[in-house]
């Protein structure tokens, strides 16, 4: 999509992050709102990553899945208390296209915003807040049941062990 907006298609487009900063150094685009907060007033918090798998792989492989959740927590925990600059240096040998004050300054707008969990739970609300975008763009015919599709079982462990 940044492409396509930098090629000139389209009066706005949605960018995550690295790549609004991408073109505003380039001069291809402008910052001017975070569709994760504006949404967060409007329907609450919106589940933009969750990670999914078929019930077959977590049932042979529940150690593997909560080794993953815990070393996520522990990230999630530690983004909370490190400074954006220690942050940055971790995520960039992930973005070495970007300068270090670059992405400093990515890491702050993601906390200016607040847009870090700060656990890997997935709850009801965050699933209605995206159902409910889901069905006013007419992408779902059905609103699925949280219990079906939701296990908060490794996050509630990770949270309670994890230190």
């Amino acid at each position: 999509m940044a492409g396509a907006f930098a090629g000139g298609e389209g009066d706005f487009t949605t960018a995550f992050e690295p790549t609004g900063t991408q073109m505003e150094e380039e001069g291809t685009g402008y910052i001017v709102a975070s569709v994760g907060e504006l949404s967060r007033e409007v329907v609450g918090d919106v589940p933009y990553t969750a990670y999914s798998t078929t019930k077959e792989f977590m049932a042979d492989n529940e150690d593997l899945i909560q080794r993953f959740t815990n070393a996520l927590y522990k990230g999630q925990q530690w983004c909370k208390t490190a400074s954006s600059e220690e942050i940055a240096q971790a995520m960039q040998p992930f973005f070495n296209d970007l300068s270090l004050n670059d992405l400093i300054s990515v890491v702050d707008r993601y906390k200016e915003v607040d847009a870090w969990c700060d656990n890997p739970l997935f709850t009801e609300e965050s699933l209605n807040a995206l159902v409910e975008i889901m069905e006013e763009a007419g992408e779902l015919d059905k609103a699925p049941v949280y219990n079906d599709i939701v296990n908060t079982d490794f996050a509630n462990k990770a949270m309670e062990n994890v230190k």
